[in-house]
């Protein structure tokens, strides 16, 4: 039986670790909170991010991050995207020496346009055979109450992802794996933004075709990016890419889509953000992308249009008149294309 330590007792981190347990390990999670960890471990459920969601006996819950570490075969990390350095800064010391770093996490570092894999490897001083993504189409609710549902597990290491892929591996859950680190994490990672975008055309009353533009589009900003820094150009017609793109992008329960929904609507930032209870990775992860595309030269029209409604004031009905106004281009979906939608 394999052990693993969940760190961040979110949704899906609370998630993950019931889909370790279901797969037959043993699941510590780690919380900063006394109260929701005390829940978790006496009422076997996380009532402030999955209500009534039953959790097995097995999962335990702890607030110090040197017992939920000790002896684990596989770390999984589920904080913010912004806060991981710190965080990992702090537990670098515990992680158990042979132990398997898994992110969980869907987003850009804010300043060094860093991966999340590639912040893990530096701060932990890990090579990165040791590093592993955990990505697909995952809503937090709906694998949580086990209903069917697929993710990749990469590691540039294939025997790697292989582990993963045995530790995770349920009857309700498949797991494929990967080699493509970069490929799953931008997928991941710029969906978001993407799904912010087509929350806000839902927010203004657009429709269906609108929302399907801006998928399609949004899929092509994503395999341009890749392409850039060397990904693998059919992961992003797999799980990581259009799997994830449309699940974040199609649904009410995808925090990223309800932020901009919110926007749409008429609230202001700060409003939303207030009224946000979850972390949507893709309101600070916009600028690090958009940053992370300029500096490889690639043109990702709709996450500058993201970026300034965020960040430059831009209102949202003058970025879409922006966005589709731009100059005709014959379409190419392929990733050799760097520039144009």
């Amino acid at each position: 039986m394999h052990r693993a330590a969940v760190m961040g007792a979110g949704s899906w981190g609370t998630t993950f670790a019931k889909l370790l347990c279901d797969a037959g390990g043993e699941v510590t999670i780690w919380g900063r909170r006394a109260s929701l960890v005390e829940a978790i471990n006496e009422r076997h459920e996380n009532p402030d991010y999955l209500p009534g969601v039953p959790l097995p006996e097995e999962v335990r819950a702890t607030t110090d991050p040197a017992e939920a570490l000790a002896g684990a075969d596989f770390v999984a990390l589920a904080v913010p995207a912004q806060t991981l350095r710190e965080n990992l800064a702090g537990w670098a010391p515990l992680l158990p020496r042979d132990a398997m770093l898994i992110s969980l996490i869907k987003g850009v570092e804010l300043g060094t346009t860093r991966r999340m894999s590639e912040v893990i490897t530096e701060v932990a001083d890990v090579p990165e055979e040791r590093v592993a993504v955990f990505s697909g189409p995952n809503l937090a609710r709906e694998i949580a109450g086990g209903e069917p549902g697929a993710a990749v597990a990469a590691c540039v290491d294939e025997a790697g992802a292989q582990r993963l892929q045995g530790a995770t591996m349920t009857p309700y859950f498949r797991v494929y794996t990967s080699t493509d680190v970069i490929g799953c994490e931008l997928g991941g990672a710029v969906k978001n933004v993407v799904a912010l975008c087509v929350g806000m055309a839902v927010g203004l009353g657009f429709g269906a075709s609108t929302q399907a533009v801006l998928m399609t589009r949004g899929l092509a900003e994503i395999a341009r990016l890749g392409a850039a820094l060397g990904a693998d150009e059919h992961t992003f017609a797999g799980l990581a890419g259009m799997g994830d793109l449309v699940g974040t992008c199609i649904s009410p329960l995808s925090r990223n889509r309800t932020f901009g929904e919110n926007l749409g609507r008429g609230m202001t930032l700060d409003e939303v953000i207030a009224a946000t209870s979850q972390t949507a990775e893709g309101v600070k992860s916009s600028g690090a992308v958009l940053a992370l595309a300029r500096k490889h030269n690639v043109e990702m029209p709709i996450t500058e249009a993201v970026v300034s409604v965020l960040y430059e004031g831009v209102p949202i009905k003058d970025a879409a008149i922006a966005l589709i106004s731009r100059s005709p281009k014959p379409e190419r979906y392929g990733v050799e294309q760097r520039h144009g939608v």
